[in-house]
């Protein structure tokens, strides 16, 4: 989006005094005459920049001229505008902080703005009616994450057994609507799905925290996990290869293509948690799956054909 470059390219003229064309070409990545071209349309459009000819010449902001988005490259602008805009149609602060944001810049070029933070909105309800909106108790552990404070809740795990927790809240993440908790435990760091967790409350006590600590690699220490649980059971199949994006659908990353047949199908690895759920997966697709491996998938897929013949032959 010109705007968006245009914005920081004023940004790399308030930070580095004067620029050459060459200077913003770098700094913006596109051609010298682009960067020119950007520059004079900053002048056209009234922001005070003017050229200064000769050797040791180059681009500057009259008198200093400053706007309040120091240091935001043209990618970061871009990217904080996506951001901000779909909080914005579900949060009264964010669309606050949005308002502000976009009278920061120069009156040149909100409009452009305006239109990148709409671009996108979230509207968390699915088609069947489930409300994926933020859960109220996210704000209570994110206070918590943000001043190190310990929480006291209650916990309902898949089994639905109930335990008492005191944890050091590090982060939260949100999983496609569903959230989750990363915290410090006596055993450790544990992951507690959000929508489990009941009475919760902050605690008096600082919660610790390691110094490396990094939300981003703690998630993907709980992906991996996660993964490995759910790819325990393998099978090979053979199912005709215009159907494979479909299969894919169902098993995500665990469905991987060994070899496409002369035939028109292809040879596909799975992955479930246990034979059962690849069977239950597969029973849909009734002879246009064959399963090659392993016994147990086949063994459960013949099971449910035959429980299902039982019920519906008359």
């Amino acid at each position: 989006m010109r705007a968006d470059r245009l914005v920081a390219a004023l940004l790399f003229l308030q930070q580095r005094g004067r620029v050459t064309a060459a200077d913003l070409a770098e700094e913006l990545e596109v051609s010298v005459a682009t960067a020119r071209r950007d520059l004079e349309a900053l002048s056209a459009a009234g922001i005070p920049v003017y050229p200064q000819p000769g050797r040791g010449g180059g681009w500057s902001l009259v008198g200093g001229a400053r706007t309040d988005l120091s240091g935001l490259s043209a990618t970061e602008t871009q990217a904080l505008f996506l951001l901000v805009g779909p909080a914005a149609s579900v949060s009264a602060e964010a669309k606050t902080a949005l308002r502000k944001l976009v009278r920061a810049l120069p009156q040149t070029f909100r409009a452009d703005a305006e239109a990148a933070a709409g671009a996108v909105m979230s509207d968390r309800t699915g088609w069947s009616g489930l409300d994926r909106s933020r859960p109220e108790i996210v704000d209570l552990l994110q206070t918590a994450v943000v001043r190190r404070r310990k929480v006291r809740f209650t916990y309902t795990n898949a089994v639905r057994e109930r335990s008492e927790r005191v944890v050091d809240p590090w982060g939260l993440v949100d999983k496609d609507g569903t959230w989750y908790l990363i915290a410090g435990t006596e055993r450790g760091q544990r992951s507690f799905r959000v929508d489990r967790i009941s009475e919760a409350e902050p605690a008096e006590d600082t919660a610790e925290r390691p110094d490396d600590f990094e939300l981003a690699r703690a998630w993907d220490e709980v992906v991996g996990q996660v993964e490995q649980k759910r790819s325990r059971t393998w099978a090979t199949v053979l199912i005709g290869t215009r159907y494979v994006p479909i299969l894919r659908s169902h098993f995500g990353r665990h469905c991987h293509v060994d070899d496409e047949l002369d035939d028109g199908r292809s040879r596909v690895r799975i992955a479930a948690p246990t034979p059962l759920d690849i069977a239950r997966n597969l029973a849909g697709w009734g002879a246009m799956v064959e399963v090659l491996e392993p016994v147990s998938v086949q063994k459960e897929l013949a099971r449910i054909g035959a429980e299902l013949a039982d019920r519906y032959t008359r």
